[in-house]
């Protein structure tokens, strides 16, 4: 117990203590912060008023501190303007003008298959006929029949003629001669089915059968292409579609480096809902077959000519919202931003257009410059200016 008593007098003693210290508030880090605090607000407001009462002359002035900076010198042309053809190339493929699989109309055994694969046929050639010697039959019956009723027309209208015919019998004998004609209508429409004629002039690229073997109805048993012309197809962008006409002369070269010229015959109206692009139809000549369907190509759309400059890769930059132009120096000496309309894009540098007659094109230090600044032009030496002339003189035109 007398433990247990002194324990607890202990802790109530040294309880107190605390209490009675934490009741004062003063502590010594804290204060020293204060002291401190206190301290430096005493010494800024002491310079303060020292500055205060300082003359205006005496205080120093910022901007006669710093010198104002020389303007930055650039070199400038100011390039020959020519008229050039705008240029628009696309990827594509050559494809056949018509394509057609030909099929059979009726089920049958394939009794004469007069064409094979590569030969040239004319509208309404025979590709393919099934056997048919019902048919035939069917035919040839029918075609007699009609015979014997014209026969029979022919001497009823004259004994009509002659009073010893009653008119009923003569409307009979021109009623059956109607009837015999269609049933060799009828018969010889049969006899067509097993037939398979080609349905435009081209050539017979394939045939997946043999004389000899049996065909269902609707069977696949040639295609037939039409290469003259052969067409190159691509696809335009929304941009270049409104510089592209029906008409206007377009450049091929084939995978094979063959270079061909064509028409543009055909500009789609609907833009493709995944690539936003419109298909775009060449026709080339290629009347010996020479060039074939599903050749990779690149072709090249010749668009109205337009005015515009010859200029290298290197002056082509960005400007402060990210769209390619060129920076040129304006009559104040500061530094403008012209977007640029590339017309063409040829191994002697970039044909561009939108830009203004009189500007002068910034060639060198147009990366370390931007709009607005006030530079120092400097028109580029000889030999850039030769360079330029003579690019736009070598360039397609």
């Amino acid at each position: 117990m007398p433990r247990i008593r002194f324990h607890k007098l202990a802790a109530i003693a040294v309880l107190i203590g605390f209490a009675a210290w934490m009741g004062t508030g003063e502590f010594s880090s804290v204060g020293s912060a204060a002291d401190k605090s206190v301290t430096t607000d005493k010494s800024v407001t002491t310079d303060k008023r020292a500055d205060a009462g300082k003359p205006e002359a005496a205080k120093p002035n910022k901007a006669e501190a710093e010198p104002k900076a020389a303007p930055r010198t650039v070199a400038v042309v100011t390039p020959p303007r020519k008229t050039y053809a705008r240029a628009i190339r696309i990827s594509g493929l050559t494809e056949a003008d018509k394509r057609a699989v030909l099929a059979t109309r009726v089920a049958g055994v394939i009794e004469k298959l007069p064409v094979k694969q590569g030969d040239h046929v004319k509208t309404g050639d025979l590709v393919l006929m099934l056997a048919a010697e019902e048919k035939i039959s069917n035919v040839d019956n029918a075609k007699q029949l009609l015979v014997q009723r014209k026969a029979e027309l022919d001497a009823a209208e004259r004994l009509a003629k002659t009073g010893n015919l009653p008119k009923l019998q003569l409307d009979t004998a021109r009623s059956n001669l109607t009837l015999a004609q269609s049933q060799l209508d009828t018969a010889q429409a049969e006899l067509d089915r097993n037939e398979v004629k080609a349905p435009f002039d081209g050539v017979i690229d394939r045939i997946p059968v043999e004389l000899g073997s049996s065909v269902m109805q609707g069977g696949e048993v040639a295609t037939v292409l039409k290469l003259d012309p052969v067409i190159a197809r691509g696809e335009i962008s929304e941009r270049d579609l409104r510089y592209l006409k029906i008409g206007n002369q377009a450049d091929v070269r084939l995978v094979n480096d063959q270079k061909v010229t064509g028409t543009v015959r055909y500009i789609s109206r609907d833009a493709s809902a995944q690539t936003r692009t419109f298909r775009v139809e060449v026709a080339i000549p290629n009347a010996d077959g020479s060039i074939p369907a599903g050749m990779s190509a690149e072709i090249t759309l010749s668009a109205e000519p337009t005015n515009a400059v010859m200029l290298p890769r290197s002056v082509v930059t960005l400007g402060d919202k990210g769209d390619l132009g060129i920076r040129a120096v304006g009559k104040d000496d500061k530094v403008t931003f012209f977007p640029i309309d590339l017309v063409d894009d040829t191994p002697h540098g970039l044909v561009l257009g939108g830009i203004p007659e009189d500007a002068r094109i910034i060639v060198a230090g147009q990366e370390l410059v931007k709009e607005g600044d006030l530079v120092k032009p400097v028109e580029a030496d000889q030999a850039t200016i030769n360079k330029l002339i003579g690019e736009a003189t070598a360039g397609t035109q």
